[in-house]
């Protein structure tokens, strides 16, 4: 067996979803990421982790270097929007009031009259 789950380069890594850990692999050492696999094998074998690991080796053996990252930052929380808008009274649509049942809005023409 590996390192224990606490010994491990990404902290909660077993609580990450794929994408994040797709992202924060990026910072990872050849050292630590063949860490971190041998770990994943030999727990949950996800295969999408597995492949984004081994790629990332491959980008490591062909000359890349690990990127810093934020840990920090969880992209599966939500955090404040910086862009948006806040949606009130004021700044919402108008409502929307589809006709009751039976009542369309257009009314049915009959079956023999057409236009020609």
């Amino acid at each position: 067996m590996s390192d224990r789950r606490d010994e491990l380069p990404l902290p909660d890594y077993d609580h990450l979803p794929v994408p994040a850990l797709r992202d924060r692999i990026r910072s990872l050492t050849t050292e630590q990421l063949e860490r971190l696999l041998a770990y994943e094998q030999e727990h949950a074998d996800r295969m999408p982790v597995v492949t984004a690991m081994r790629a990332r080796l491959d980008q490591l053996a062909q000359g890349a270097t690990p990127t810093e990252g934020r840990h920090d930052v969880r992209p599966e929380q939500h955090g404040d929007t910086r862009h948006g808008s806040v949606v009130g009274d004021d700044t919402s649509g108008p409502p929307v009031n589809p006709p009751p049942h039976g009542e369309p809005s257009q009314p049915a023409k009959p079956k023999g009259d057409r236009q020609v």
